[in-house]
């Protein structure tokens, strides 16, 4: 009898070790799901957490090499949609850029179509020569800048008057990402999905309201097929959406990155060059 009462004791004393393993691998996991929990973080905590995941995807982005990029020349097919999200049309782009403020993209073969912005100005060169760009494109130029990633990444997270969360875990596109929260001070919320395996972004979410109006507009860009250039993973595939309507999609082929870009490129006085050198030659032509 004592020899059963021993096993028997020596079972149950197992049995209740494993059940303790079990609740303090329970409660671990606890503990580890409430860390995750943006809900029961301090706003301190939660800022700090989400400056630390947003210098992870920094250094994942190529570190030193991708914030010291200064300019970048990229060719690419870009894809337009139209209201109700059909496919209106296809064309091949060659898009300059000089950060922070400027950008050339140049349409079709010929390159005979060139849109040129420059701070708070614009011009446009099509078949009817070099006009000026119409005062809401370069608005719409300018409030592009201010929710572009790349120029939130590179220049915009010191300003004063941002808001950091951190969001919370999720799986995005078959991934688990982490998502991190920025609002800044004119009350645009950036939502980035971020991988958690690549630290990558693979969604960026916009969210604006018209000043006027109080209509919201919610912006949703998608990266995908990231490759390095020149010690910068870029994504050659980007999609946008707005208001869960699609808008575009680029197919990059290449991009290239400090190219010593000229400041004369983005002038109106080099339209008008390449304006000058398409009139000679459709005269030559007649």
């Amino acid at each position: 009898m004592w020899l059963v009462r021993r096993n028997l004791g020596s079972v149950v004393e197992r049995r209740l070790a494993v059940i303790g393993l079990l609740a303090a691998s329970l409660a671990t996991l606890v503990l580890s799901a409430q860390a995750q929990n943006p809900e029961v973080l301090l706003p301190e905590q939660s800022a700090a957490k989400a400056k630390e995941l947003l210098q992870q995807t920094i250094t994942a982005l190529g570190g030193s090499a991708y914030l010291n990029v200064h300019d970048a020349d990229c060719a690419a097919r870009l894809s337009l949609f139209g209201h109700s999200g059909e496919l209106t049309g296809y064309d091949t782009i060659h898009d300059l850029a000089k950060f922070p403020d400027k950008e050339r993209t140049e349409y079709g073969k010929k390159e005979n179509q060139v849109e040129v912005f420059n701070g708070n100005q614009g011009w446009v060169l099509d078949k009817g020569g070099v006009t000026d760009a119409p005062a809401a494109a370069v608005d719409d130029f300018q409030e592009g800048l201010k929710k572009d990633i790349d120029n939130l990444l590179r220049y915009r997270l010191k300003e004063e008057g941002m808001i950091f969360r951190y969001g919370g875990s999720d799986i995005v596109d078959l991934k688990q990402v982490d998502w991190v929260e920025i609002v800044d001070r004119d009350r645009r919320t950036f939502r980035l999905a971020l991988d958690r395996s690549r630290h990558l972004p693979i969604r960026i979410v916009v969210i604006t309201r018209n000043p006027m109006t109080r209509e919201r507009t919610e912006e949703v860009d998608y990266f995908s097929n990231y490759y390095p250039e020149d010690g910068v993973q870029t994504p050659f595939q980007v999609t946008r959406e707005r208001n869960g309507l699609k808008v575009y999609q680029v197919f990059y082929s290449a991009c290239r990155y400090n190219t010593n870009l000229s400041d004369d490129l983005f002038t109106r006085a080099s339209l008008e060059h390449r304006w000058s050198a398409i009139a000679k030659k459709g005269k030559k032509k007649k």
